[in-house]
């Protein structure tokens, strides 16, 4: 089978790790007999500096037309000074936002040669096995409005976390597919 895969490695760290991923992939593909078509595309800060966008058309195509998108970081302090629609983690949510991948699957484990590395007393995290569903496309990610007003020293912050019904249901259902798959 052939596998279509979009690599956006990003900035930052996101090209070192996105290597190693698709060296993981490529080892797996061949194990079970796929062959990959991996299509490279810049997004965040190598997109800006290669083109002014943080996602750039041809990025958000290839995107869109792949079985599957390989991310790595996005994110750089050279462009903090940015306008908030030229920083990287605009493109980021800008992908998301154009795929709908709308939740994050994060899991907490606590192996046991690591119980005396934890914050938390032994007593409490031992044993931890637990899957946080993370929504990303609702809340303060895209909330409306939101502003920076007042001069330095003096400004404030307005940023409106809102969510809607269907953003609620679905990772809602989500996480009821996760527990029947067995996870915690």
């Amino acid at each position: 089978m052939l596998l279509k895969l979009t690599i956006v490695a990003g900035d930052g760290i996101g090209p070192e790790v996105a290597e190693e991923a698709i060296r993981v992939l490529e080892v797996v593909a061949g194990e079970f007999g796929h062959d990959l078509k991996l299509t490279r595309k810049n997004i965040g800060g190598a997109a800006l500096t290669a083109s002014n966008d943080p996602l750039p058309p041809d990025t958000l195509a290839a995107c869109l037309s792949a079985g599957a998108v390989l991310l790595g970081a996005v994110g750089s302090p050279a462009f903090d000074k940015n306008p908030g629609h030229l920083r990287p983690e605009a493109g980021l949510l800008r992908l998301r936002r154009e795929l709908g991948a709308y939740a994050n699957l994060r899991p907490a484990v606590c192996f046991p040669a690591l119980l005396e590395n934890s914050p938390l007393r032994a007593e409490i995290v031992k044993g931890t096995d637990i899957l946080i569903v993370r929504e990303l496309l609702g809340g303060l990610y895209f909330g409306q409005p939101r502003s920076i007003q007042g001069d330095a020293g003096s400004r404030q912050a307005l940023n409106t976390m809102r969510y809607g019904e269907a953003e609620i249901e679905r990772i809602g259902v989500l996480r009821n597919r996760v527990k029947e798959s067995g996870r915690p």
